[in-house]
């Protein structure tokens, strides 16, 4: 069944209905500005036009719709993300500029689907920078040949599938890329991620997720892990990923 975010359609449905408003109020019937009507559509329009103006340069919320952060972001809850976080991004020439902070290892990041397929934002924790060496075994994870302790995962499926059939269990060791990244999420038998369609090029990151707001009763601070690993060992030309 497809998750359907009632916030994001709420929220839209607001804004032209507000829009509708403020036609009618301010150009149609053309009421007084001290009219009871225009008195509230007016600021009503004017908070929503810097509200969608924020969301889209600033800050914008996302819905999780599916179980592949669990646990540390559940199907249905609303993180919010800086976008400006690790630059911004030009869609003109599709290049990130001020982007002085980079991502770095255990970040939760925004992204947009890297497959192409859809204009739907992803999230998932950075676990690879450029250079950085890759590999899963039995499921457990290997970066830059150290075996990662990773509380913040969990896995829910018992069995191992072979590597000829899935990247999952078993993958690698692959190179990260320059100017790529390697995203993972931390409900790994359930995330469908870099293992699968490659590292994530930087110009698609679109923030930083920082917040979850909604539902009020989940309101939490999005954590993310220090991951301290050697530096990357030089990796033969057959080990780099393409």
């Amino acid at each position: 069944m497809k998750y359907i975010d009632w916030m994001e359609i709420i929220y839209w449905t607001l804004f032209v209905l507000l829009c509708i408003g403020e036609v009618l109020v301010a150009h149609v019937y053309k009421l007084d500005k001290k009219h009871v009507v225009r008195d509230w559509v007016e600021p009503a329009f004017e908070a929503m036009i810097i509200a969608t103006i924020l969301r889209i340069f600033v800050i914008q919320a996302f819905a999780i719709p599916t179980p592949s952060m669990e646990s540390t972001l559940m199907v249905g809850e609303h993180p919010m993300a800086i976008k400006f976080a690790y630059g911004l991004y030009n869609p003109i020439d599709h290049k990130m500029y001020l982007d002085f902070n980079k991502p770095k290892r255990g970040d939760v990041v925004i992204f947009r689907d890297p497959t192409g397929k859809t204009t739907s934002m992803w999230i998932k924790r950075c676990m690879g920078l450029p250079g950085d060496t890759i590999e899963v075994r039995d499921k457990v994870l290997f970066l830059n040949g150290k075996k990662m302790d990773e509380p913040y995962t969990q896995h829910t499926d018992p069995q191992f599938q072979p590597a000829m059939y899935s990247p999952r269990d078993y993958f690698g060791p692959i190179t990260v890329p320059s100017g790529c990244y390697f995203m993972m999420g931390d409900n790994r038998d359930q995330s469908y991620d870099s293992r699968f369609w490659g590292a994530l090029p930087v110009n698609m990151i679109r923030g930083k997720a920082f917040i979850v707001y909604w539902p009020l009763n989940k309101l939490k601070v999005i954590k993310h892990i220090k991951i301290d690993v050697p530096q990357p060992m030089t990796a033969s030309p057959a080990a780099a990923a393409k």
